[in-house]
């Protein structure tokens, strides 16, 4: 069972980057959570994660696999990613796109970190089952 920290916890981002890559290929299932946690911000900025795929770890697809829409606020935020119709998805990093505006210096500033974890089909079962009897 998949469960790593694609970006460490409680990691300090100033400017845009990129994570380590992660190997995907030994995973049972193609489905992931991805849970971008922030502990600490500073006002007026915001933080943007896409997930990229790749066949050999060195050659990135040019489109992200997902995208976890901008953020400003302490707090977790999950995505559930599903890779089984992404070809070759053996190799996943994320990358990261921060932004600051306002007044005061122009340096964002966020303490966070990027969880991925394996989704078993069993899970995925059970939440669209709960799901279909909330509605």
């Amino acid at each position: 069972m998949l469960d790593a920290f694609l970006v460490p916890e409680k990691t300090v981002v100033t400017a845009k980057g990129d994570s380590a890559v992660l190997d995907v290929s030994g995973a049972a299932n193609s489905v992931f959570l991805v849970t971008l946690t922030i502990d600490e911000v500073i006002e007026q900025e915001s933080i943007e994660i896409n997930l990229f795929t790749s066949a050999d770890g060195t050659t990135w697809e040019a489109k992200p696999a997902a995208t976890l829409p901008q953020k400003f606020y302490v707090g977790e935020y999950p995505l559930l990613v599903n890779l089984t119709a992404t070809a070759n998805a053996k190799f996943v990093r994320v990358h990261w796109d921060v932004n600051r505006w306002g007044r005061g210096a122009n340096t964002p500033r966020f303490v966070c970190g990027v969880r991925i974890r394996e989704v078993t089909p069993e899970a995925l079962l059970e939440a669209k089952s709960e799901a279909s009897t909330r509605r």
